[in-house]
């Protein structure tokens, strides 16, 4: 874990949390109703704040740190099937499943809905994009946490909005009013920025998993070659909103694509 928080990824890192810790220094420092409630002894409201900003530098750091779900080797273990990926090819009927192809960059056997990550170097299960934000990727393992995470951010974000505003003051001239409230104003500032952003984020990623789609196949469906042959709203693994959902956020296991793809080709015939 340490190996992994010192590579190019540690200085963003640094800067999220940085950032987050200076911003909520701020709107307890400025007089805010963080501020007020502290000095009225009713701590409720700070403490809640405080605990929330935590939890939210908490789960970064657990999405970024955490394995994507990198391919290792071409071992497959799935729901107590386990062998080589050309065993599980040979189980599999072939007839309109397109065949497990090997990587071209870590030569390894890639399942269905994996790709390699050129920042990353490594193939990772059910790749949904490299995130820049979090120096990670976002695939099978650590998909559902981003999510978790993007929920957590933005309710620390809105709130922090809520409270940022109802500490800006008012002043006798334009310059006096700037000179009282100017790194209330900048949180203010980056506060919105990242409201609207994660806001989007959030609303991108649940319509995708609301109709199991990835972020990748969503942007590369031409190019992918067990979607490009399938119609421009056909799904292979749709099964529905509520069981979508269901099944991302509740099941933790490695599913076999290829299965579940011969499985819905088979019921579209």
């Amino acid at each position: 874990m340490l190996q992994n928080m010192f590579r190019s990824g540690f200085l963003v890192r640094t800067a999220h949390t940085v950032l987050t810790w200076v911003i909520t220094l701020i709107l307890f420092l400025h007089n805010t109703d963080l501020r007020r409630c502290e000095e009225k002894g009713e701590l409720m409201l700070p403490v809640l704040f405080s605990l929330l900003v935590l939890l939210s530098v908490m789960l970064y750091f657990t999405v970024s740190l955490m394995d994507p779900g990198f391919i290792l080797s071409d071992t497959v273990q799935v729901k107590g099937l386990q062998g080589s990926s050309e065993e599980l090819e040979s189980m599999i009927p072939q007839s309109s499943t397109p065949r497990l192809r090997r990587c071209g960059h870590c030569l390894l056997q890639q399942p269905m809905r994996a790709k390699h990550c050129q920042t990353c170097k490594r193939c990772v299960r059910r790749f949904d994009h490299h995130c820049p934000w979090i120096e990670n990727c976002v695939g099978e393992r650590n998909h559902r946490w981003f999510i978790v995470y993007l929920v957590v951010q933005l309710v620390a974000l809105l709130w922090a909005l809520q409270i940022a505003l109802s500490g800006v003051s008012s002043g006798g001239t334009w310059q006096l009013w700037f000179r009282a409230n100017g790194f209330l104003l900048a949180a203010l500032g980056v506060v919105g920025v990242f409201s609207a952003v994660v806001l989007l984020l959030l609303g991108c990623h649940l319509y995708l998993v609301s109709i199991n789609c990835t972020t990748w196949e969503f942007m590369s469906r031409h190019r992918i070659s067990y979607l490009k042959n399938c119609g421009d709203e056909e799904n292979p693994f749709d099964r529905g909103v509520v069981c979508n959902l269901r099944e991302f956020f509740c099941l933790c296991r490695t599913v076999v694509w290829e299965q579940a793809y011969h499985r819905n080709n088979h019921n579209h015939v």
